[in-house]
């Protein structure tokens, strides 16, 4: 083991201090000795990465004295105490007050290595958590859900809507159009964002390892699990499971999935045990499952059972009126993060900018902002076209002016038709030829239709 997990052993008999550590070292971990208890509190923080183990009967600070000092500095640090007989109630009070684990003595050296071993793996997998959700706090706006077209404002009622509500959610939408940032918008915004956010890519595992990182596995359960390991499903139980790329998951494990969210319970391979979990999902789809022509392998009764609520994300190019407000938004992050000022937007920039069909997405549009501001992304982006402001002619320019005129009329109106075509003073005939003409959606302008998504 290349960097060994350390444990911190407290115990005022030297011989058995000694032999205790002895023990612990010979199973891979890092042991720093202590006989007195004020010695052990000074090394240990909320970022201390292993185990306490600790006697109970000490003078001057004894174990659960101890126990309740480390609950202060982390809560979650697991404490194991070692007791005599004679303290095996005070021990199984400590338990319920949260301490890890308690062992009697005399005890096997087996019984107390297994009892690190699995504190250990419990601590790894609360700081990996920690951490995963400092990094999406700190990047929660990594292609963000911002826009003021009407399709995007319905989609963050309606997230606020069914955040808190702990039903399951289906994603849809192209590649890099932002399934994932729902996916955590949802988590942070319900009351499960002190719990686990756990992503999974059904799309970039192989079928021989993604049952285990779902379900979890037992030691033996096939060649080469040599240890147990805690499923991707038991870990997010009372946060958010994300299952991106859910088309691509193999059939056998749909069928599990299935039971799982039925019976709200998982059982890990190698066992017939099931653990109960409080879990929530949000999968997320680049194919639209209820075409049963797109949802190919996919098993209809996952689909309906995933489907009490179903979220679509637009594409960039049918929201062209938030491209702008995007762009200058990725341009100010980017300009922080290389600390460099942002260049003036050339014509060919902007006319890239509002005719490039944006295949990406908004991910595409935020590389595509840092590339400019770093001076990469400007005139050769654009050179396909002519410059708009220079060289079209004058019914290009006019046919431009009046797409602009069409999209803030409709925007202004709501995507309300009758109001719109009142407005501009124009048939309703020569009203959708344009529209078709300039390749404008009018439904991503209408305000007053069911919010996308509510199932």
């Amino acid at each position: 083991m290349n960097n060994p997990i350390p444990v911190i052993l407290v115990d005022d008999d030297a011989d058995l201090l000694k032999a205790t550590a002895q023990t612990i070292e010979l199973a891979g971990f890092a042991v720093s000795r202590f006989s007195r208890a004020s010695d052990a509190l000074v090394q240990i923080d909320s970022s201390f990465p292993g185990v306490v183990v600790s006697d109970i009967r000490m003078p001057e600070i004894d174990g659960l004295q101890l126990f309740g000092r480390v609950r202060k500095l982390d809560p979650d640090l697991p404490l194991i105490l070692m007791t005599g007989h004679g303290d095996i109630p005070m021990a199984v009070k400590a338990i319920q007050d949260g301490a890890y684990d308690f062992i009697t003595k005399p005890f096997a050296a087996d019984r107390l290595v297994q009892a690190v071993r699995r504190a250990a793996e419990k601590r790894q997998l609360i700081l990996e958590n920690r951490s995963l959700r400092d990094v999406a706090e700190q990047a929660r706006d990594d292609l963000p859900l911002i826009g003021q077209t009407a399709a995007m404002e319905r989609l963050r009622r309606t997230l606020r809507q069914i955040a808190d509500t702990d039903v399951d959610v289906l994603v849809t939408g192209e590649t890099g159009s932002g399934k994932e940032v729902v996916a955590n918008l949802i988590h942070r915004w319900s009351r499960r964002s002190k719990g686990s956010f756990v992503a999974l890519n059904c799309g970039a595992l192989p079928e021989t390892i993604i049952e285990s990182e779902l379900f979890g596995h037992e030691p033996g359960a096939f060649t080469g699990a040599q240890k147990k390991r805690v499923g991707r499903i038991e870990y997010s139980s009372g946060g958010t499971l994300f299952l991106d790329e859910i088309e691509s998951m193999p059939p056998a494990t749909q069928v599990h999935m299935l039971r799982v969210l039925e019976a709200r319970e998982v059982a890990p391979l190698g066992t017939n045990e099931t653990r109960p979990i409080d879990l929530r999902v949000v999968a997320a789809a680049k194919v639209d499952l209820g075409d049963p022509a797109q949802r190919g392998a996919f098993r209809e009764d996952l689909y309906y059972r995933l489907n009490v609520v179903t979220l679509s994300i637009p594409p960039l190019r049918e929201r062209r009126d938030d491209i702008f407000l995007l762009f200058s938004f990725f341009c100010e992050r980017a300009a922080r993060r290389f600390n460099r000022q942002a260049p003036a937007l050339s014509s060919f920039t902007r006319h890239h900018l509002e005719t490039h069909h944006w295949p990406g997405n908004v991910r595409e549009l935020s590389h595509f902002a840092e590339r400019f501001v770093l001076g990469l992304a400007g005139d050769d982006e654009g050179a396909k076209v002519p410059d708009a402001a220079a060289t079209l002619t004058l019914p290009q320019r006019l046919n431009r002016h009046e797409a602009e005129i069409l999209r803030e009329t409709l925007a202004s109106n709501g995507g309300d038709v009758r109001r719109t075509i009142e407005a501009l003073g124009i048939p309703r005939k020569t009203f959708y030829d344009k529209l078709q003409r300039h390749g404008i959606e009018r439904a991503s302008f209408d305000r007053d239709t069911k919010p996308a998504g509510q199932a």
